[in-house]
Formats: C-alpha cells, structure tokens, sequence
C-alpha cells in the first residue's frame, strides 16, 4: 500500500521531469509543450487526492492484513509481565501533552512498548518526521516510543490488533490524560486478576428514557456499565474481536463509528459484555489529570482551550445525545442489550476510615 506522503512525493517528481523535458522542446512546439504540461499538472492533483478517494479501500486492506489469522502472534508467545500503550493523537496543539503523557507511560516498569497512533492524515510529512523523531528519543525507561500513522481519522483504528503488539495486555488512552505510574500498575495487577474483563478509571453508564423509549447515555452515582478509552485496559484478542470478528453485523457497527466520530469506546464496551456476560470494572485512581473535560476552567487562558476543544469526538455539539443515539443502534443491530452493570471501585489500599480529633482538627486516625 502506498504511503500518501510517498505519493506527494511521486506526483511532484513527474512534474518536475515534465518542466525539464519541456524546456527542452523547440518553439515550434511550445503548444504541445504547454498542453503535456497542464495535462500533467492536472496529473499532479489528481495523486494529490487518491489516498483520499481510496480511503475505504485501504481501510479493507489494513483489516485484511491484520485480520488473517495467519499474521497473528501465537497467543502462547505473547508476553504476560508487560502490556502495550496506544495513543491516540490528532491534534498537533497537542503534541507537546502528548510528548509528555508517553514518556511517562515509558518510565513504568510493567509497560513494553507505547505505540502512539496518529489519526490525523492531513498531518504535513515534515511534521509527522519531527514528531517519530522526538517522541522516540523521549523515552524515560526502557519502553521504546514510536509513531504510527494512520491512512484516515477512523476512531476504529485504535482497535486494530497490529502485529507489534506482542503483550497479552493492551491499555487505550487517549492524548489528554495523564494518570499516575502507581495507578497504571495497580490496574495491570487488578488486569491479571481479571483478564477478560475491561479494566478503566473513566466510567459511564447506559439507561432507557421510557417516555421517549430509547437509550440514553449518562452518569450513575453507584453503578457503571461503560468504561472509556480515556484509560481503558483489556486482552489483545479483544482488538481481534472487534476489529475483524462479528461479521457483517459487526461491519454495520463499525461503520456507524466512522459516520458518527464516536462511540468507538461504547462499541468495544459492547462487544466485552456480549463476549462474557459481565460489566467492566473501575480501579480508583491516586492521580489523573484530563486535560480534555471540559469541566476544567480556562484559568490557563487559550493554551488550556486549545487543549481541551480539538480532540477529534469532542468537536460537535451535544455529546451526550449523540452517544445515546450509539448505544440505541447498537443495541438495535446486536438484537439485544449486553451491556451489564458493576457496582465497585478497586482501591490499591484501604486505610483507616475513623476520624479522630488531633489538636483542632478531625483528622482520619492513621494521619
């Protein structure tokens, strides 16, 4: 498959060749010169935007590649003490975040690789160089960080069970928030424990609006049901499932995310709960900042805007709706609702819950 980048390259070569040879030719046929040269010229905007008109082809030889079982690892050789980081990027304002969340996620020791995917296609090739460049030499352990670019702005493609992934575990997460090294090990622990399960900090949950009867999208002060890929860990053959499993069902799906630059976290979600009848479970975070909610106050003027208003599912209005509409279609093609609800939060250690009064103040009595 043709890199787009190659291909600005190849069509500015033919036109630069055609300029030489065209110089060369006599007065008496500057009139064809002229026409070779516009015909070519118009050469050039057409390769300009193949990777474009093709998209849907090279997505359909992507899947095909990764999807043959054939290219797949042997899970047996697959390494169980680590797991691989994907990230997603877009948005070049973001980049210096970005930079700084995968050198820390290469500093833990339980993480093999960071592999960072950028979704932006309309990213120049000079900045794509720059940016494989800096983030590979920013590593702050031993886990190497690459750039991976994508052909398009599919939400799917974070899910593709690339070939370099050669962990048991995955973690998705997004280009906006950072969490903690001790939260990202204590969820690799609660991980192991519960490999088939989805493991996250961000957590959301599905309801039925009666009057309306649809589903809607929501937040359950003691229940959860979906956990978002702002953090969210799992087992690699869940990228396979999703991916390049279900069939045409799963197609329709998948296409309906591509449509909506959306729900491809609801989705995954889906295909979990249908593959083991259970709902994901949380772990307590000690720190993790999201850059991206838009809770946050713009006390950092536009430089926290910019990074807060660019991420790719964010930038259209009524998000909440939006993903409802998801989750009532989905639930519409799988012909039945998976989605199951959990009740608690892992916590990495439980300390004393009494107060006690220590001079003036009530204090929790181990502090």
């Amino acid at each position: 498959m043709v890199n787009p980048s190659e291909g600005l390259l190849l069509c500015w070569s033919i036109k630069y060749h055609i300029r030489v040879d065209s110089s060369q030719i006599g007065a008496k046929m500057g009139v064809y010169a002229v026409a070779i040269c516009l015909f070519f010229s118009l050469s050039v905007v057409l390769c300009l935007r193949i990777p474009n008109l093709s998209s849907d082809i090279e997505k359909d030889t992507i899947l095909s590649s990764v999807c043959h079982p054939g290219n797949q690892p042997n899970p047996r050789t697959l390494r169980s003490d680590q797991l691989t980081v994907l990230i997603n990027g877009y948005s070049e304002s973001r980049i210096p975040l970005l930079h700084s969340i995968a050198a820390s996620y290469s500093a833990s020791p339980v993480v093999s690789s960071v592999l960072v995917l950028w979704g932006n296609p309309h990213t120049s090739p000079l900045t794509l160089s720059h940016l494989a460049h800096n983030l590979s030499v920013s590593s702050w352990g031993n886990a190497a960080i690459s750039l991976v670019p994508q052909s398009s702005s599919s939400l799917n493609a974070r899910f593709l069970p690339r070939l370099s992934i050669g962990t048991r575990a995955v973690l998705v997460c997004d280009d906006d928030v950072e969490v903690d090294l001790k939260t990202v090990e204590f969820a690799f622990r609660m991980w192991k424990g519960n490999p088939d399960r989805l493991i996250g900090i961000f957590v959301r949950s599905h309801d039925i609006d009666m009057t309306r009867k649809e589903w809607i999208y929501t937040v359950h002060p003691n229940k959860y049901s979906i956990v978002l890929t702002k953090f969210m860990m799992m087992k690699r053959e869940y990228l396979f499932k999703y991916s390049c499993g279900g069939g045409s069902l799963m197609r329709e799906m998948r296409k309906m995310v591509d449509e909506m630059q959306n729900c491809e976290d609801i989705l995954m979600n889906f295909v979990v709960a249908e593959e083991t009848n259970t709902g994901p479970l949380m772990v307590g975070a000690e720190r993790a900042r999201d850059w991206g909610d838009p809770r946050n106050e713009d006390s950092d003027g536009d430089g926290l805007r910019l990074v807060r208003d660019v991420g790719l599912s964010s930038r259209k209005a009524e998000h909440r709706k939006r993903r409802g509409k998801c989750i009532t279609e989905f639930h519409r093609v799988f012909g039945r609702m998976p989605l199951r609800f959990s009740y608690g939060k892992l916590v990495s250690s439980v300390g004393e819950q009494g107060l006690c009064k220590k001079g003036t103040n009530l204090v929790l009595c181990d502090h």
